[in-house]
């Protein structure tokens, strides 16, 4: 019998880019050994002109933001709030590889869609309407993770909900921290 290569499928899987298992369990016994320990992330934000600003952060290019043609902007790059929430994505992608990495799961596919709601009827505070802060900035975050691995499903599951519990930025956005802005010295 003559067979052809179309009559034995093979299946090739490819892995996401790995990270590094053993520094990663180093750094959890560091967070067990001393959990009130912090680090801290340092930005240096320069206006341009209109709405578009950089962000220094280290020797990275740095970060444009501007604001869309609707808001006075030129629309050159993303607004805050899409930055804010690219942030919120990256962070879960983090925690989901993580986690994953932790578990021994190797993921093949890992991608995050976010949505916000957003208010600023005060328009920054610059005559709009009299709103408390509460009223104003994301009214409500929607977050879809489609993910694929050698896991089940239920596995899969655990994995986005552990990152979700333990990612520093969505923590960040759903509990009220202590926040101060004044003018530099």
């Amino acid at each position: 019998m003559n067979t052809s290569v179309s009559d034995n499928p093979t299946t090739i899987s490819a892995h996401l880019r790995p990270i590094d298992r053993d520094g990663l369990l180093a750094f959890a016994e560091k967070g067990r050994n001393d959990p009130d320990r912090r680090g801290k992330n340092n930005v240096h934000t320069v206006m341009q002109g209109q709405y578009r600003s950089l962000s220094y952060v280290g020797a990275h290019t740095p970060v444009v933001v501007d604001e869309p043609l609707h808001l006075f902007g030129e629309d050159t790059a993303p607004a805050p709030g899409e930055i804010a929430l690219s942030g919120l994505g990256g962070c879960l992608a983090v925690g989901i590889t993580a986690v994953a990495t932790w578990k021994q799961v190797k993921l093949s596919r890992l991608e995050i869609f976010l949505e916000a709601d957003i208010g600023n009827t005060a328009a920054w505070g610059a005559g709009g309407a009299q709103r408390e802060p509460s009223q104003m900035g994301f009214q409500d975050i929607r977050v879809k993770v489609v993910i694929e691995g050698d896991a089940s499903r239920e596995e899969l599951d655990e994995i986005v909900r552990q990152a979700n519990f333990n990612s520093p930025v969505a923590n960040t956005m759903r509990n009220p921290i202590p926040m101060s802005v004044s003018l530099a010295d």
